[in-house]
C-alpha cells in the first residue's frame, strides 16, 4: 500500500526504535540492536518507490534521533520531544502530506519563463503552494508587471511569507488555503513545484478551471500522459513543463 510521505518515514522510524530498544531485553547487545535497526532502515530506503532525496532523509533520520536522544537524556523532560513534532505538524500539516515537501524554488530556475509564456500586463499568476516566497521571487524576476498571489496551506509558511512580502519589494498577495481547494479559474498562469504523485490531479484540476489560453507551469515534474507546450531549462538543471489549455494528451 503507497503511503503519502512522510508516514513511511515516521513508520519505519518507529519500527526502528522498536527494535533498537527491544533488543537488550531479547539479551542482544545495543550495539548489535542499533545495526539491526539500521538494517531494518536501509532495507525500507532500498525498497521504497521514492525520489533520493527522501530515501536520504529516511536513512539518516533515525541514527540522528539516537544521537539526540542520547546527548539529551536526561537533560530534557518527556513531553519536550513532543514540541518538535508539533513544530512539524504546524509547518507541514497533515492535509498537506499528499502534495510537495517545503522546499524552495532554487534561484534562475525559472529562467526564460516569460518568453516561453508570454503575458499581458496586470495578468494574474498563481504560487500554488508558496512556501517562504521562493517561487513568487522567481515569478516577479519573469513578470514584473504581473499580479502575483500565494497560496499556502501551512499558517506559519503563510504568515511569513506575507511577512517578507510586506517587508519586500516582492508586492505579491500571500493567503492560507488549500490549493485544491481554490479557484483556478482567473488567473493567466498557475505555478507548480510539487511532485509526481500530484502531477495527475493538478491536470485534472486545471483542464477542469483554467480558461483557453492560460498556463501550468511545473517546475521539475511532467504531467504523464500529457503533451506539454514547452519544455524549459539548460542541461543538468531542473526542467520547466509548460501546459496550456485546452491541454492536449
Amino acid at each position: 500500500m503507497k503511503l503519502p510521505w512522510p508516514l513511511p518515514a515516521l513508520i519505519t522510524w518507529a519500527a526502528a526504535w522498536a527494535l533498537f530498544l527491544l533488543a537488550p531485553r531479547a539479551g542482544i547487545a545495543p550495539l548489535a540492536g542499533f545495526v539491526a535497526a539500521m538494517g531494518l532502515v536501509a532495507l525500507v530506503a532500498w525498497r521504497l518507490g521514492a525520489p533520493a532525496w527522501r530515501r536520504m532523509i529516511l536513512v539518516a533520520g533515525f541514527p540522528l534521533s539516537v544521537v539526540a536522544a542520547g546527548s539529551a537524556a536526561g537533560a530534557l523532560p518527556a513531553w519536550a520531544w513532543l514540541l518538535p513534532l508539533i513544530l512539524l505538524l504546524a509547518v507541514y500539516p497533515i492535509q498537506a502530506w499528499r502534495d510537495a515537501p517545503v522546499f524552495p524554488t532554487p534561484a534562475g530556475a525559472l529562467a526564460g519563463l516569460a518568453a516561453a509564456a508570454p503575458l499581458p500586463a496586470g495578468a494574474r499568476v498563481l504560487d500554488a503552494g508558496c512556501g517562504l516566497g521562493a517561487g513568487l521571487r522567481a515569478l516577479r524576476a519573469e513578470y514584473p508587471q504581473a499580479r502575483l498571489e500565494g497560496l499556502e496551506w501551512s499558517w506559519p509558511l503563510a504568515l511569513a511569507c506575507a511577512w517578507r512580502c510586506r517587508l519586500g519589494a516582492l508586492k505579491a498577495q500571500v493567503r492560507r488555503g488549500d490549493i485544491w481547494a481554490a479557484d483556478w479559474s482567473g488567473y493567466d498562469l498557475v505555478y507548480l513545484f510539487q511532485r509526481p504523485e500530484s502531477m495527475a490531479r493538478a491536470m485534472e484540476k486545471a483542464g477542469r478551471e483554467l480558461r483557453p489560453g492560460a498556463w501550468l507551469a511545473s517546475l521539475e515534474f511532467e504531467a504523464a500522459g500529457w503533451r506539454p507546450a514547452v519544455r524549459l531549462g539548460a542541461p543538468g538543471a531542473k526542467p520547466v513543463w509548460l501546459y496550456r489549455a485546452p491541454f492536449r494528451r
